[in-house]
């Protein structure tokens, strides 16, 4: 079976990009076809030869700039010509799913999300972008929702990454779609056996929606120790919020065995993104520790509350700081559940997982296509 794999850009790892290279793991044979592809960060992944790029790529600073380029995305996924495929599996959480298929050809679309610009959080971005970059929202942002809607009525089999993104997807496309949980890397990631040490973990991306700030924010009012990983756009922000608090480390970018290593001796992750999914919580929790997490998105479907980890329920700095209060009290009474049961529950969204329920489901679809 011929099958081509199709992803929005190939320019950083993250969640996305883990599906994509758990696809090749069940089609190893398989073409990958993408917006822009950054060879220098991705070819140990995905090596170029299986890589086929849009148009888009032979622009100065695509690599750099395909964020900008929205206008152009959805010609630069319909021009390609994936007539010869007996099977075409998308990955999308912008354009990718609106390559356009034979009648023949089974269309199988696993949706991050529908476009949050162009939706939900579409005032939310214009809010925050600058005066020329509203002008470019207002004026095109109406024929990218009407091809977006358009394009989500050609897929044959919508798969969402959690219940709360099939919601979005029922909403925005008035579609029913299945869930499958993305894969997390829970093989890799034990308990250490030991004590917790006396610190809460951060593990994120520096960009507004993720709210950093709030658990920086309720650690310093609480006097309690804060180890921050990661880097970012906000990063100057943060640190100028944290004001050289002796309490609140920053660690910048480090390697996955030192983030397993925090993960493993802190207390718990503070987690205050409203996410599609967030595997990050899940990986804290394969590592035997709770999370204190935002309650609502993805984490209602990954943190049992009162189990795995408590939820508070506004991001606000008070709503953190209750939590931590309530957590610290949980733990002292033992209701949570100790780390080896906490990591078992986590197992349950492992890479091996997701890649038997997308078999099982790529079958189904092909079984019922050509019936």
């Amino acid at each position: 079976m011929k099958v081509a794999i199709v992803h929005d850009w190939l320019v950083n790892y993250g969640g996305a990009e883990r599906v994509v290279e758990s696809f090749l793991k069940i089609y190893p044979e398989a073409d990958i076809f993408t917006l822009v592809y950054d060879e220098k960060k991705m070819g140990k992944i995905f090596p170029k030869e299986k890589v086929h790029t849009s148009f888009v790529q032979k622009l100065p600073m695509a690599t750099k700039l395909y964020t900008k380029l929205l206008s152009l995305m959805p010609k630069a996924f319909e021009a390609f010509d994936l007539s010869s495929y007996d099977l075409v599996l998308c990955s999308s959480s912008s354009c990718a799913k609106g390559v356009i298929t034979s009648p023949n050809t089974p269309h199988i679309a696993y949706i991050h999300t529908p476009m949050r610009y162009a939706w939900d959080l579409f005032f939310d971005y214009r809010r925050r972008s600058g005066k020329l970059t509203r002008f470019f929202m207002d004026r095109w942002m109406p024929s990218i929702r009407l091809w977006d809607f358009v394009s989500s009525q050609r897929i044959d089999r919508l798969i969402a990454n959690s219940n709360y993104i099939a919601r979005r997807i029922k909403k925005f496309w008035n579609r029913d779609s299945n869930v499958i949980y993305p894969p997390v890397n829970t093989e890799k990631l034990c308990p250490n056996g030991k004590p917790a040490e006396d610190f809460y973990v951060v593990f994120s991306r520096f960009v507004p929606y993720k709210r950093v700030d709030l658990a920086i924010s309720a650690c310093i009012e609480l006097n309690r120790k804060l180890v921050v990983i990661g880097s970012g756009s906000g990063e100057k922000e943060l640190k100028a919020l944290a004001n050289g608090n002796k309490n609140i480390t920053f660690t910048g970018r480090i390697s996955d065995d030192e983030v397993k290593d925090y993960l493993q001796r802190c207390k718990a992750m503070i987690f205050s993104a409203e996410e599609d999914f967030g595997i990050i919580p899940v990986e804290c929790q394969a590592c035997g520790r709770p999370v204190i997490a935002f309650g609502k998105g993805g984490a209602l479907e990954t943190v049992v509350n009162g189990k795995t980890g408590l939820f508070f329920d506004k991001q606000e700095t008070s709503s953190v700081e209750e939590a931590i209060k309530r957590f610290e009290q949980a733990e002292k009474s033992g209701t949570l559940l100790s780390p080896e049961k906490i990591a078992e529950y986590a197992s349950t969204f492992s890479e091996t997982r997701f890649r038997k329920q997308i078999e099982q489901t790529v079958n189904e679809t092909i079984i019922n296509f050509h019936k």
